[in-house]
This record gives structure tokens, sequence and C-alpha cells, in this order.
């Protein structure tokens, strides 16, 4: 139950940001918060993580339905397993992939907004996605039974 919470409230945040911007902002406008270091800027991304198969919509929808996919299944074995980290760690990417495809999906592009510098432009989302990647990693890397 709590990882449907989970899964539910990251989809909800990420929304709803993605909302605020597109309601507050033109597509290329910024928002300085921290100036010269953090930004809010509206970016319409069309392809998939650094503008990749940009504009190649069945692509980014193909590639993200198969890794949600994925994460589906590695969640349902891991929990078999007892393995509460890494379901929590798929849960986290397949809810960020999730969100963003239903981005693809109703609005034709994926909304981004956090900008640090000259780095890529992004979301709520790719940060529960890159953020669940990098735990999965740690926790495979450094578990002593794995």
């Amino acid at each position: 139950m709590l990882l449907a919470i989970l899964f539910a409230g990251i989809v909800a945040a990420d929304q709803i940001v993605k909302l605020l911007i597109r309601a507050g902002l033109a597509p290329g406008e910024s928002l300085p918060v921290i100036p010269g270091f953090f930004k809010l800027t509206y970016v319409r991304n069309q392809g998939a993580a650094f503008s990749m198969f940009e504009n190649n919509t069945l692509i980014t929808v193909g590639l993200t339905t198969l890794l949600i996919a994925v994460c589906l299944v590695l969640m349902v074995r891991e929990w078999r397993k007892g393995s509460k980290t890494l379901v929590f760690c798929f849960v986290m990417i397949a809810a960020g992939g999730v969100s963003n495809l239903y981005d693809r999906l109703s609005v034709g592009f994926v909304t981004d907004m956090f900008s640090f510098g000259s780095f890529a432009v992004f979301n709520v989302a790719d940060i529960f996605i890159v953020c669940g990647c990098i735990l999965a990693m740690l926790f495979l890397l450094f578990d002593k039974e794995k």
C-alpha cells in the first residue's frame, strides 16, 4: 500500500509542477530563483534524456513503455525475493517514467523546468528516475548478498 502511495505521489507531484510551469511561463521563458545558479525554465522536450530521439514520438513512447514494463517485472521479482530496497528504487523509476509518458501522450512533449547553469533542463520525474537508478546501482554494488 505504501508503494502505491509513493508511486501516485511521485506522479502527482510531477504533474502538479508541470501544470504550474505551463500555466505560469511561456515556452522558453525563465524565472531566476538563484541568479547565476538556478532558474525555472519552461522547456518542451520532444525527445528522451538530453533530447535524444527528438521529434520521434514512436521511439520515445516505445522505449519509455518498455522501460516501465521492465521496472514492473523487476519490482515483482524483487518483492518476491524480499528486497524492499530495490522495489523502492523500481517504484521511483517506474513512477517517473509513467509521468513523463503521460506528458508525451497527453500534450505531445515532456515539460522540463529545472535549470542549473548550463546543465540540461529536467523535471521532478527525471529526478526520481535518476535517483532510483543511482540507489539501485549502489545497492547492487555494495550488497554483499548480491
